[in-house]
């Protein structure tokens, strides 16, 4: 490559190295030059962990969201170290060598162009000189005098030649080396990349120490809505054996609601219905005023079913009951549906028989409330089977209706026969049950804590 070219080739080089520093500079979020500790403190994340840690503190070892802004905040100190490491690192291996190429070595060998031509210009000048002396000795008088002048023009333009011939061997060495050099100021891209590389290794080996443990806090934290829950998790979590929602229900219509008429018929209000449904799934004890409100309590049982990811008689089993109550002859029809109810995961089947026994001591009273075991299948029984089938709750709902009522009816007339297991829903214990809901999960919330 000829000299001329890589005179363009170089001052492209720097005026590229340049705006790259800059853009680079300003991707820093530390103060370039700063020591590593100003650094550190003047980093967003380390502002952003100071507030997180102070939050957490400020909200207590009570609250979810203070746990975990704790440990948010100890982490994105991590990281902040982690990142101020990273740009220190950037600053000296990369920052420093790029400017120090854009801005002082490319320079000082272009300076060398502007002195080249200085010097030729001198040469010239010499030269124009001692060419004149010449001249003059050829038509002057005092000959001797003419000529010792030009011999000193002569040197003078000898010494310039020199000059010119030094200057341009240097600015040529320093090209060529730079030429070859260009390996080497590549790299440091390549250093770029790798110190980015290894920032995010780092970054995500901090992330990943840290994601069991703050996982681990949301998963056993207690406070964690029992509505649209599947059945299993949520008596994983609290500890039970029968749903919070269900059981909490039970207890106040045993209490106020067994001969409340039309109850799970007659829809409840919109606003104390929402209002319920909130309170069961921060596993409140405050529940008093509800009692008063049965169909409230009534249509938020039904809310809890309806909103199981999966129905409580099972998806798997829909076919099978199905068959179950198209068998024509009364006594085999129970004895099929009872094949398939044995069928149920333990879960599934320990609270069907727990509102299965509770709708049946509510068909005791029909003559009062009006809701026999024909009429609580029909308000009820599409809660609690349905097709998995795409379309809308009113489309799913009619075309189950009419066989989950030949389901779930005989299973409330024949409740003792179905679970012949004895079960407490008289009602008598039901304020302890409401008052003993939040401190059952709390203590066995520790105890997966301490696991």
């Amino acid at each position: 490559m000829y000299c001329s070219q890589i005179e363009r080739r170089m001052e492209l080089v720097r005026v590229v190295s340049h705006n790259t520093h800059k853009k680079m500079v300003s991707c820093l979020q530390g103060h370039i030059g700063a020591d590593a500790e100003k650094r550190h403190k003047k980093l967003p994340l380390t502002s952003l962990s100071q507030a997180m840690v102070e939050g957490g503190n400020q909200l207590g070892e009570d609250s979810l969201i203070g746990k975990m802004m704790e440990v948010c905040g100890e982490a994105e100190n991590r990281l902040a170290s982690e990142l101020m490491l990273h740009e220190l690192q950037i600053e000296k291996d990369v920052l420093d060598p790029l400017s120090q190429l854009a801005e002082v070595e490319i320079p000082n060998i272009l300076k060398q162009r502007k002195q080249l031509a200085k010097l030729v210009l001198d040469y010239d000048s010499a030269r124009a000189r001692w060419l004149q002396a010449t001249k003059s000795i050829i038509s002057g008088t005092n000959t001797q005098a003419l000529t010792a002048k030009a011999d000193l023009l002569k040197e003078e333009v000898d010494e310039a030649m020199n000059k010119v011939e030094l200057c341009k061997d240097q600015l040529a060495a320093d090209m060529y080396s730079f030429f070859s050099k260009e390996g080497d100021y590549a790299h440091y891209f390549v250093t770029l990349l790798d110190a980015q590389a290894d920032y995010h290794r780092k970054s995500l080996t901090v992330l990943e120490s840290v994601l069991p443990t703050i996982q681990a806090q949301q998963d056993s934290w207690m406070e964690k809505p029992a509505f649209g829950m599947a059945l299993d998790d949520h008596l994983k979590r609290s500890g039970r054996e029968i749903a919070l929602p269900m059981e909490a229900c039970v207890m106040m219509l045993l209490e106020t609601g067994m001969k409340e008429e039309g109850l799970f018929r007659i829809a409840a209000g919109a606003s104390k219905l929402k209002k319920l449904k909130a309170a069961l799934d921060c596993s409140t004890s405050q529940l008093e005023e509800f009692y008063s409100d049965p169909h409230a309590v009534a249509g938020a049982l039904k809310s809890y079913l309806r909103e199981l990811p999966e129905p409580l008689m099972t998806y798997q089993l829909y076919d099978e009951w199905i068959q179950a109550s198209s068998v024509s002859d009364p006594d085999k029809r129970l004895q099929a549906l009872w094949l398939v109810c044995d069928k149920l995961p333990k879960s599934n089947k320990n609270n069907l028989r727990y509102l299965v026994k509770f709708l049946a001591k509510l068909a005791l009273e029909s003559e009062v409330n009006k809701m026999t075991p024909s009429n609580i299948a029909i308000v009820l029984g599409p809660n609690l089977l349905w097709a998995k089938t795409e379309g809308s709750l009113a489309e799913m709902a009619a075309a189950t209706s009419v066989h989950v009522v030949s389901i779930v009816e005989p299973i409330i007339q024949h409740a003792d026969w179905f679970f012949p297991e004895g079960i407490d829903v008289t009602g008598c214990r039901s304020k302890e049950v409401l008052e003993d809901l939040r401190s059952t999960e709390r203590k066995h919330v520790q105890q997966v804590g301490m696991n």
